[in-house]
């Protein structure tokens, strides 16, 4: 009786989980650029792909097997409390970008930002090239290229 609950549950959430991912990906649009040979995912959308960490790693998940290692997402379809550091959002989502290999630029205007924390953040992330916090599609490309 309690593997029949726990089969049912776990059957619930993952049609729960489908069916919120079909729903994500119906105003997802994933473009390819191809630069020097190189598959680069450029991420858009009007509203927010990324609102949690699960959403983060669902994402980098699809891409990679999709065969992209370089991935471009803009800052307004991200929660804004990935840009709060004490949550943890980040770290967890960047980390698995990292362990997997995939070269991410995250585009906005990061002017904005108040807490000193995260302007440290991006301008250390900014020095090397695993994930890059930049202002335009332009210097992503350029960025995911090289």
């Amino acid at each position: 009786n309690h593997m029949q609950v726990y089969v049912r549950i776990q059957i619930k959430y993952y049609r729960t989980y489908m069916k919120n991912l079909s729903l994500k990906k119906k105003f997802m649009n994933v473009e390819t650029h191809i630069i020097k040979s190189i598959q680069i995912a450029e991420i858009k959308s009007d509203k927010a792909v990324i609102e949690s960490s699960e959403d983060g790693l669902d994402l980098m998940g699809n891409l990679y097997y999709q065969g992209f290692d370089r991935v471009i997402i803009y800052a307004n379809t991200i929660t804004p409390d990935f840009f709060n550091l004490k949550n943890g959002i980040a770290g967890e989502i960047l980390q698995k970008f990292a362990n997997y290999r995939m070269r991410l630029v995250i585009v906005g205007d990061f002017s904005s930002l108040k807490k000193q924390s995260i302007k440290d953040f991006i301008f250390e992330s900014n020095k090397g090239n695993q994930v890059n916090f930049l202002s335009s599609l332009k210097e992503a490309l350029n960025a995911l290229a090289n």
